[in-house]
This record gives structure tokens, C-alpha cells and sequence, in this order.
């Protein structure tokens, strides 16, 4: 995760969760627990596919949407989902994912 300010500068670069070869427990507990500690305005969530195929996952989109909807009660806007997979990268936003 990257938490950033109302001015999106970098306060911090978190690990979140580290999964295994084919998934990673993500709990919006756990996404913005740390966020609100950093005080940030906003998130960009980012992980990576083993496969190496950066296309997102149907449960990428869901997690997404629910970690926007946990951002929006929070006051913590979620500005993009990064998918990494051999040298290449799918931004959900781009994508118009979310």
C-alpha cells in the first residue's frame, strides 16, 4: 500500500499481506488500519500475480469496490489498484474497473 497526503505525496510504502501461490487474505480492517495511523488521505492498493499475467481477477474487482466502500465511510479516498506480473503492470483504474 502507499499512503499518501491531500497533496498525494508518498507518507508511507506498507506491506499489507503476503500470500501464498494463489491467494492473500485482504480485510479492509487490515488495508486501513495503518492507513488511518499514517493519516492519509488516500491509498493506492497494488500486488502482485505469480502466474505473471497482471489481468485482473473477477475477486480483484470485488475486493477493490469493497475496499472503496471502506474508504468512503472512512474519509479515505482508494485512487487506484495495481496488478504486477512479469515486468508488466493493469491499472483497475485505466481499465475502468473502479
Amino acid at each position: 500500500m502507499v499512503f499518501l497526503d491531500t497533496k498525494n505525496k508518498v507518507l508511507a510504502i506498507r506491506t499489507v499481506s503476503i500470500g501464498d501461490l494463489s491467494s492473500s487474505i485482504v480485510h479492509p480492517r487490515e488495508v486501513f488500519k495503518d492507513a488511518v495511523v499514517a493519516s492519509a488521505a488516500s491509498i493506492i492498493v497494488a500486488h502482485n500475480h505469480p502466474s505473471g499475467d497482471p489481468t485482473p481477477s473477477a475477486e480483484d474487482v470485488t475486493v477493490t469496490k469493497r475496499l472503496i466502500q471502506a474508504g468512503e465511510i472512512m474519509g479515505i479516498d482508494l485512487l487506484d489498484h495495481i496488478v504486477l506480473g512479469d515486468g508488466d503492470f493493469v491499472s483497475l483504474k485505466e481499465r475502468g474497473l473502479i
